[in-house]
């Protein structure tokens, strides 16, 4: 019998992707494990190997969404391939059509090649309004579809709320400054803001562990770990790898962490496992010169921390009006679960810790 090529689990939430590439053609010798082919999830880009040796039959086409577990393709082992032609001819399902109905196959054809067809047209631009405006059209990539389809779940499936607080980041920029030659001398990487709010964020989930749970029907799940993804920009667009058990992790561990994983995930080399299991997010649009957003949650977690731009503004201390460097923090919660009261907490809690860093040190 042939061996059929099957879709793998791409990891937690995902059940369908993208046919990106094929690596070999139909009709080709392959020899087990030789990569076949590569499936774009709505995360990552991920290569298929042969199950056996012998020779390929492909079943679906480039563009085509498949759903994990389908079978897309046969392998059919060289000693038996004459008698095992007709398995390999359910991809070629076309010939069936023409058989029985034209009419049938006719309707049925063109829903298939349309990823096809888009791919195509893309380069063209061409005029689609009287006015004479130019346009351009093309398809979105397979993770651009499927970040765009989880957002939108986002905000169906969750009450999601935002709340809003500043802190002075004068005590972070001192410590940063003093320390930070002998930081980078001592552990081989910067001392960066994102690891104060990393530990910030840990203290916080901490006292309020609802932010560090989900929903699952009608109970809560409260996650023990605390494992913080840090949202990166890439070429192929938001991802957030994760880091696991932070509470754990020291500065240098967490800025270390940070750099490998977002150094992965713009190579395009970032694991599927990279990308599982994070129970909290934190993003920083404040690195584009954002001054103020509202997140949307990683679903299914129920919160999420937006940093933003650090600008010095005039604020009262002790009666008198100073100039001190600020930023914005935003924390979207999913309102299910999180009370307005917890989730203003939580970013005073936050807040505390990054006008007091040695809170971070001694752990008060």
């Amino acid at each position: 019998m042939p061996t059929n090529i099957v879709i793998p689990s791409f990891g937690e939430s995902i059940t369908e992707g993208t046919i990106a590439q094929w690596l070999k053609k139909e009709g080709d010798a392959v020899q087990q494990d030789e990569i076949l082919l590569e499936v774009e999830s709505e995360k990552a880009t991920q290569g298929i190997p042969s199950p056996a040796t012998g020779v390929l039959h492909i079943g679906v086409k480039e563009g085509d969404r498949v759903e994990v577990g389908a079978v897309i393709g046969t392998i059919e082992e060289k000693a038996s391939g004459a008698a095992k032609e007709p398995p390999p001819a359910k991809p070629a399902a076309p010939p069936k059509k023409d058989t029985p109905e034209p009419k049938k196959p006719a309707a049925e054809k063109p829903p298939e090649p349309k990823p096809a067809t888009a791919r195509k047209a893309a380069p063209r631009t061409e005029p689609t309004a009287p006015t004479g405006t130019r346009q351009r059209r093309e398809p979105m990539s397979a993770i651009r579809q499927r970040i765009a389809e989880r957002l939108l779940a986002s905000q169906k499936s969750t009450a999601s709320l935002t709340t809003f607080n500043e802190v002075d980041m004068s005590a972070i920029i001192e410590l940063r400054t003093r320390y930070k030659d002998k930081f980078k001398e001592l552990h081989g990487v910067g001392l960066g803001f994102m690891s104060f709010f990393v530990k910030a964020s840990i203290e916080a989930l901490k006292a309020f562990p609802l932010a560090n749970a989900a929903i699952d029907g009608r109970d809560i799940v409260y996650n023990d770990d605390f494992n913080l993804g840090v949202a990166v920009s890439t070429d192929k667009g938001l991802m957030v790898p994760v880091l696991r058990q932070a509470d754990q992790m020291s500065f240098a561990d967490i800025e270390k962490a940070i750099a490998n994983l977002a150094t992965k995930a713009r190579d395009g080399k970032i694991q599927v496992s990279d990308l599982q299991g994070g129970t909290f997010t934190i993003t920083n649009g404040g690195i584009f010169g954002s001054m103020l957003s509202t997140p949307i949650l990683n679903y299914p977690q129920t919160a999420i921390l937006g940093m933003h731009a650090i600008q010095k503004r005039p604020v009262v201390r002790d009666d008198e009006i100073v100039i001190r460097p600020m930023m914005y923090l935003a924390l979207t919660y999913d309102h299910r679960l999180i009370d307005g009261r917890e989730a203003v907490l939580f970013l005073l809690r936050v807040k505390e810790c990054i006008e007091d860093p040695l809170r971070l040190v001694v752990g008060v």
